[in-house]
């Protein structure tokens, strides 16, 4: 169940900052740092209120997702995508056992693997029918020369 919650917390954190900072024209910084702040304040002020888990890898979570939202909208304009992504660093975030401890940025190198893996998931599909056309292409040339 915590772990559930922690993926809600970051598909939260993500779609807020970039809604925040795209809809509501903030900027990303600002939006991230805005959102960050009230979520560690609340911690801060109420740290008993979820379990110790909760209560120490939520926030966590949360600022790590608002990296995530920090995309701009140019380049991500689909929610159900920025939401995939914070999936995916939820689930990187949990199942990494402490890989990343005494590495600086390892929050943002999570957000941005996952961002980058959901893109390129996303091009690779929607232009599936274009690749399979040019690897067609390429066999064709490779395997019909004359000698």
């Amino acid at each position: 169940m915590n772990n559930v919650i922690l993926i809600i917390t970051g598909i939260i954190g993500a779609t807020l900052t970039f809604y925040i900072s795209d809809r509501l024209r903030q900027g990303a910084v600002k939006a991230s740092a805005l959102l960050s702040l009230i979520v560690g304040l609340f911690f801060y002020c109420f740290p008993e209120l979820l379990n110790p888990y909760l209560t120490k890898h939520m926030q966590v979570v949360f600022i790590g997702a608002s990296f995530i939202g920090m995309v701009s909208s140019s380049t991500l304009k689909s929610y159900s995508l920025l939401a995939i992504a914070a999936c995916l660093f939820t689930i990187i975030y949990i199942s990494k056992k402490n890989v990343f401890d005494g590495y600086g940025g390892a929050l943002g190198t999570l957000a941005f693997v996952a961002l980058l893996s959901t893109m390129a998931f996303a091009t690779a599909v929607s232009q599936q029918t274009q690749i399979k056309q040019k690897i067609s292409e390429m066999i064709k040339k490779i395997f019909n020369r004359e000698k």
